[in-house]
């Protein structure tokens, strides 16, 4: 079933985040050299964070509208028109006989948050899919197979942008990027089969009686409890993968070490990272998904708090105990984020309701982007007031508190594992209520399994009446 994806879903994901992942350590030297001020430069990459925040609900409205195949070849298609636009402004803007102007900085601004957009729809648009084309057996394998394809692009670009640099080409990483998405872009327009389709007219009176009914009230609070719950876990784990590429840096400048070395330490991190990919996936979908979101956010937290010790211990004391504090916590912490590859995309599947997911889902995108824009402001507040090593205490402790929650949790809001032992009492487990709609033949009252009961147990094919949410006719 996962060597089906591939074509589709996998390779379009590797090719994609090789481009990016080239293009993204040159936006900073890009700027300056565009005449941005060092504090402009560095802020430019908050377009991210930005976009993960506000875009997922504007993206899911547009996979809901047209579906996620089209979606996903029209923003690629727009992808690789910014990026080539891109190219085509700003390589002469960089000639030593032409000034930078306002309209080359525009134009990288521009390409930014075109890219960031389009992310969001491309990220949605797999993951809506993979939720609905993965058995419940497989889902946590085929979510972690995505991540790990995240995860080898973003080793790769680099590197291959290493390449089109040594030809002497700054702005060359654009049109790496535009080749790589056109590439992705190509691969799912021929095998993404057709998805969620446009949705059929609602007439107004009609769709504000649906949003306004009781079940669907009654629904929309139950999954924004269910979301928040779980997101509150799984919140430091996002704080600890974002600022892993600022803690370690700044600790590593603080112990004398050069960027060369601290290159090292995360070259050596990563591929401890790869690694775990396909582990954590089985272990998931073998013993739950709480078997492997606590021991990720223990051992990172742990992996964090020895960081804090050991480069606190080993200032002042030479190179090699200064190396080794930072390359064996940063080994420690890349274990626990290997083990959590794809926990976030899993529990997001996990915690939504089968029917208009990809709603759903935007909404814990939603969640985690928030995330995501808060952690690099939680350290920058430490640091104002504490060394960096009190930031990565604090990541630690913040882990901890988060796989104690997590382990309380996960068990009673996600599937179990094909291996553990069926509870007790799965009734007391599940969240049943009464559904109250109205049906083409008139108002209707009926007890429906609620979505949130994990209904991707069901059978593959079409949802059973009893798992429908009632809607007006």
């Amino acid at each position: 079933m996962i060597r089906s994806l591939a074509p589709s879903i996998y390779i379009p994901t590797l090719l994609q985040f090789i481009g990016v992942a080239a293009l993204m350590p040159v936006i900073t030297l890009l700027a300056l050299e565009l005449g941005f001020a060092t504090a402009q430069a560095a802020s430019l990459t908050v377009v991210f964070g930005l976009a993960a925040f506000l875009g997922p609900i504007p993206a899911g409205r547009l996979i809901g509208r047209i579906g996620a195949r089209a979606a996903l070849v029209a923003t690629g298609l727009l992808l690789v028109i910014a990026s080539m636009a891109g190219y085509a402004v700003l390589t002469p803007a960089l000639a030593d006989d032409v000034e930078a102007g306002a309209g080359a900085r525009t134009m990288l601004i521009g390409v930014l948050v075109m890219m960031a957009a389009c992310s969001q729809v491309w990220m949605l648009g797999r993951q809506s899919f993979l939720g609905s084309a993965l058995p419940p057996s497989m889902r946590a394998r085929g979510m972690t197979m995505f991540g790990g394809m995240i995860r080898v692009g973003q080793v790769i670009g680099p590197l291959a942008g290493a390449v089109v640099l040594a030809a002497g080409s700054l702005t060359g990483v654009f049109v790496l990027n535009a080749a790589m998405t056109l590439a992705a872009t190509v691969m799912v327009a021929v095998f993404l089969p057709a998805g969620e389709v446009r949705a059929a007219p609602v007439r107004s009176h009609h769709r504000e009686h649906v949003g306004r009914s009781p079940a669907r009230i009654r629904l929309t609070r139950a999954v924004l409890a269910r979301m928040l719950i779980v997101g509150l876990g799984i919140m430091p784990v996002m704080i600890a993968r974002v600022n892993n590429p600022v803690i370690i840096p700044l600790l590593g400048a603080g112990l004398g070490l050069d960027a060369f070395w601290i290159s090292i330490v995360f070259g050596i991190s990563a591929v401890v990272d790869i690694a775990l990919v396909v582990p954590a996936g089985v272990l998931m979908d073998r013993y739950g998904r709480a078997a492997v979101a606590v021991p990720c956010a223990t051992i990172m937290g742990l992996g964090y708090l020895a960081l804090a010790l050991a480069t606190g211990g080993a200032a002042g004391h030479g190179f090699t105990p200064a190396l080794l504090a930072l390359l064996l916590p940063a080994m420690v912490i890349a274990l626990g984020n290997g083990l959590g590859s794809g926990i976030v995309m899993t529990l997001g599947i996990d915690v939504s309701p089968v029917h208009g997911r990809t709603r759903y889902l935007s909404w814990w995108n939603t969640l985690v982007g928030a995330g995501r824009l808060v952690a690099p402001l939680l350290v920058a507040g430490i640091v104002v007031v504490a060394p960096v090593g009190a930031a990565s205490a604090t990541i630690g402790v913040l882990c901890l508190g988060g796989a104690a929650h997590l382990g309380r949790v996960l068990p009673r809001t996600t599937p179990r594992g094909s291996r553990q032992a069926p509870r007790p009492d799965r009734r007391a487990r599940t969240d049943r209520y009464e559904l109250t709609g109205t049906s083409p033949s008139g108002p209707s009252t009926r007890t429906a399994r609620s979505p949130l009961t994990r209904p991707e147990r069901a059978p593959a094919g079409p949802p059973r009446p009893s798992d429908r949410v009632p809607r007006p006719g």
